[in-house]
């Protein structure tokens, strides 16, 4: 499993990076993730403001492009208002990589308490009582997991019209695949509903939707990223 970092190729040429302005961030579905992590630590804004942030621009656009099988909003809002006891408290660590950041995840990566369904009627209802390895690692850093996105059934497939429950639009253009079978963690990225996310790569599951949404996307090798629950 890896990242899709936000990427400034979605940003109109010229376009200025949003700068804090007073003592609130303006547009800040379009901070980069160093940007947002800055400004949550400096109290400038709120993980709960930036939950808020992203998940409207997913409820403008999302019934369009479709990047999202599961997004439960109060969970989200919830685990931001945790989040931001935890910076209030000092009892999250300052080196931490995420605070607060909202990340997606592909929906072949298990989380503990919110339905995985791998794309198949199958698993629809599958609700598991643990998290992925990747997963506990994020949250350890402080992220905000921020549902699951629409995924080929089972991963197998390159374009995301695969999934078992609907297709995925590409946020460039609607009449045109995002790729696959991780279309909707790169969609979810090109269309700003999230600054980061997971997928997953066997045979170009990542690199094929970055290179199609027009984003940024890693595989690594497979020694660092545990499997484990993916």
């Amino acid at each position: 499993s890896t990242l899709f970092p936000y990427t400034t190729l979605f940003r109109s040429p010229g376009e200025p990076v949003p700068r804090p302005q007073g003592d609130r961030m303006k547009n800040v579905s379009n901070l980069s993730v160093r940007e947002l992590r800055s400004a949550i630590l400096a109290g400038e804004i709120s993980a709960r403001e930036t939950a808020e942030s992203f998940l409207e621009k997913v409820e403008e656009k999302d019934q369009v492009i479709r990047a999202f099988l599961t997004l439960d909003r109060e969970a989200i809002l919830a685990d931001a208002d945790r989040i931001d006891r935890r910076i209030g408290k000092g009892e999250l660590p300052g080196d931490v990589m995420l605070p607060g950041i909202p990340v997606a995840l592909k929906d072949n990566i298990v989380t503990r308490g919110s339905r995985t369904t791998c794309g198949s009627r199958i698993l629809e209802n599958w609700v598991p009582p643990y998290d992925a390895t990747v997963v506990n690692r994020l949250r350890n850093q402080g992220a905000l997991i921020f549902g699951k996105c629409n995924c080929d059934e089972f991963a197998m497939g390159s374009s995301t019209e695969n999934s078992a429950f609907f297709p995925t639009r590409n946020p460039a253009d609607p009449d045109r695949v995002p790729g696959g079978s991780s279309g909707g963690s790169a969609a979810a990225v090109a269309a700003r509903f999230a600054p980061l996310s997971l997928g997953s790569d066997t045979g170009g599951s990542i690199r094929q939707p970055a290179a199609f949404c027009g984003v940024n996307g890693l595989k690594p090798t497979l020694s660092p990223g545990s499997r484990h629950r993916t």
